[in-house]
């Protein structure tokens, strides 16, 4: 016999009065909604316990490969903090172009998935081609300027915890949350923070349009992309990829996902679909594999309603057609097949 408490668990979520719910009723209400809960995320967060500092960007090398061109720079994201990336660029472009950043998620080695370098014992290839994960790539190749960074605690940034050439696909977010949660801080919190210190640099070079800034990712990467563009207005368009459903079925009932879902006090607030109707004044486009075992038990079907309470929020602005969702044949990864021409047409490409 055993006396469990995740069954009380699940009734506290659902009887959580969740005071950021999407609910407005006029634009008036959205937009003071939109801050306020802004506010609060960036709260939960632990964003004002961060550090600014100038990035000092490093410039590693520039490759030229196959239709573009790969540079390699490291800034300074907090005074000590170091983000090591890279810059895709179309070879041969001039003029202000696109930015897209594309963040990664797990079973990566960091950036290395999205720019599809290949450490050479065959399991990060097989990783990058069983979630289509190189979108780097694909999007440089269509004229995008791809801006790739390692998250904290993945790639050259992982934690000593995980530092093994045996184990390159391995990521921190366990041991970073475990240490940041009791100061305050958590790794989704850090990410953002990241995010936004990369578009304040990358928004300074003469190849980057301040006006066309979009973000892109998978998985954790699709984590990371909702968040941040729900947190920096300066990005207008998003493709969030494997990560759209509702928290209960996804993340309490499936708890044994990574730490890096689990953000401190958010589940009493707020649900997904929320955080996505913070994006509903701009674009956004959310790709769902059918088969993606992360929807939860009800499989699309988890995913539907958080979808339409950010259609709800961009048909109160009048953006109806601000909102996509494409759910294509297959499991969790990257598709691509609609959402990156959306993204050119968003771009004027």
């Amino acid at each position: 016999m055993y006396y469990t408490t995740e069954g009380y668990l699940r009734n506290a979520f659902d009887n959580a009065y969740r005071p950021y719910a999407f609910r407005a009723a006029s634009q008036e209400d959205y937009f003071r909604w939109k801050r306020e809960f802004a506010a609060h995320l960036a709260r939960l967060l632990g964003m004002g316990k961060m550090t600014l500092c100038t990035p000092e960007p490093q410039h590693k090398g520039t490759e030229t490969l196959d239709g573009y061109t790969r540079e390699k720079v490291i800034l300074y994201t907090e005074p000590g903090i170091q983000m090591p990336l890279y810059v895709l660029k179309p070879a041969n472009a001039s003029g202000r172009m696109p930015v897209v950043i594309a963040p990664h998620g797990h079973v990566s080695n960091g950036k290395s998935a999205v720019c599809s370098i290949d450490k050479g014992d065959g399991r990060l290839r097989a990783a990058i081609d069983s979630h289509n994960y190189d979108y780097g790539v694909q999007l440089v190749k269509q004229g995008f300027l791809v801006f790739c960074p390692d998250a904290r605690g993945f790639g050259e940034r992982a934690e000593k915890f995980v530092q093994s050439e045996q184990n390159p696909l391995n990521g921190s977010c366990f041991h970073l949350n475990a240490m940041a949660v009791p100061l305050g801080m958590n790794v989704t919190g850090m990410w953002v923070w990241d995010l936004v210190r990369l578009l304040d640099w990358a928004l300074t070079r003469d190849d980057a349009d301040a006006d066309r800034v979009s973000c892109a990712g998978l998985s954790g990467g699709g984590l990371q992309t909702l968040w941040f563009t729900a947190l920096d207005d300066r990005v207008r368009s998003a493709v969030v990829s494997g990560y759209f459903y509702g928290y209960k079925q996804a993340l309490l009932e499936q708890h044994n996902h990574c730490s890096c879902n689990y953000v401190p006090g958010l589940w009493e607030c707020a649900d997904m679909g929320d955080i996505g109707a913070l994006i509903a004044d701009r674009h956004v486009f959310i790709e769902t594999g059918d088969a993606d075992p992360l929807n939860g038990a009800d499989g699309v079907g988890n995913v539907f309603p958080q979808v339409d309470t950010v259609r709800r929020a961009a048909k109160l602005l009048g953006n109806d057609g601000g909102v996509r969702h494409h759910v294509f044949n297959g499991p969790h990864k990257w598709c691509g097949e609609e959402s990156i021409p959306w993204l050119k047409g968003r771009n004027g490409l």
